[in-house]
């Protein structure tokens, strides 16, 4: 009980600094023409999202961080290694996002980091992780608790956590192309994971990371306040690369890589989607989808943009009460 009204406060406080950082970050964003040009190949249906101002992600980065100060000198949660690790990794792909957000904003030509420059960056802030995590004093296992065993990955843990960081991370970046797609998704995800961290077993520190989850969730939802159709504001990479290397780095510490693998389903299809694509066209010079990733080729047959993103959601919602009641593997 004391774990549910932890959390539930935590996402009230969370919920209502990003409520306060978007009535402030909104106007001064639009104030400073932060926006991207939208694509070519989709202005007729998003012509009404030119102008929009990007770098929203700060709507719900700056208050959770705020929040997790306030909620440590409150002596609600403890500054355990784990939820140094988390921060970190969100910190630091948000950083990351920033940067190329910046640019393209700076420049308006839609042009930021380099593919070399930003997966550079991934790898490197990935690798630091890596290190930080390891030397914390974990083992480089995937566990089945359910089952009773464990498979000992040896170095080749290192590529897998490294590849699950930059995927992750990747991956909702590609998802984040509709009004409160992302978020809604990162929304459900990152609820999961509050639930399920504060149940984990043999684990110390991972109730902390539940309150952490709990924190973004109602940034989330106060995110969403302005993100939702018609969307005053767009998260960019600022918001998703860190959604997306957080949600992953979250799976690990808990010991629920496998796990991750349902919860983030939506993502994972829609990066599937287009590697699909880039194969299909490199070596058979044919599409296979009418646009890429998914929910664009649904708006070329015509689907309604609300419609998309309902399905979705309701989608990364089954997918999520099957990762909690089922457990899974676990």
């Amino acid at each position: 009980m004391y774990q549910l009204t932890r959390g539930v406060l935590a996402l009230m406080i969370g919920f209502i600094l990003s409520i306060i950082a978007g009535v402030i970050l909104v106007p001064l964003l639009k104030k400073i023409k932060a926006s991207q040009t939208v694509s070519t190949y989709l202005f007729k249906k998003h012509k009404d999202k030119e102008g929009t101002p990007t770098m929203g992600g700060l709507i719900f980065i700056i208050p959770t961080v705020l929040s997790i100060i306030i909620l440590i000198l409150w002596h609600k949660i403890e500054f355990s290694a784990n939820l140094f690790i988390v921060l970190f990794v969100f910190l630091s792909y948000a950083a990351l996002g920033f940067i190329d957000d910046f640019l393209i904003i700076k420049r308006r030509n839609n042009v930021g980091l380099t593919e070399f420059q930003k997966l550079a960056g991934q790898i490197i802030i990935a690798l630091i992780f890596f290190f930080i995590y390891m030397k914390s004093g974990a083992k480089p296992v995937l566990e089945f608790y359910t089952l009773g065993f464990e498979i000992n990955l040896g170095w080749f843990y290192g590529i897998f956590l490294l590849f699950m960081l930059v995927a992750s991370s990747n991956a909702v970046n590609i998802t984040d192309g509709l009004d409160g797609l992302a978020g809604g998704l990162s929304l459900i995800a990152f609820l999961t994971f509050a639930l399920i961290s504060a149940n984990s077993p043999a684990i110390e520190g991972t109730s902390d990371i539940s309150v952490f989850c709990f924190v973004l969730v109602g940034c989330l939802i106060g995110f969403l306040a302005f993100n939702s159709r018609p969307a005053k504001v767009f998260m960019g990479d600022t918001g998703s690369l860190a959604l997306g290397a957080t949600l992953a780095t979250i799976a690990i510490i808990t010991k629920h890589e496998l796990t991750f693998i349902v919860v983030a389903g939506v993502f994972i299809f829609e990066t599937l989607v287009c590697l699909i694509q880039i194969i299909s066209m490199v070596y058979f010079h044919k599409k296979v989808f009418l646009m890429t990733p998914f929910h664009h080729h649904l708006e070329k047959l015509g689907w309604n943009e609300r419609d998309i993103v309902v399905v979705f959601l309701c989608v990364g919602l089954l997918l999520s009460m099957a990762a909690i009641v089922f457990g899974v593997w676990y």
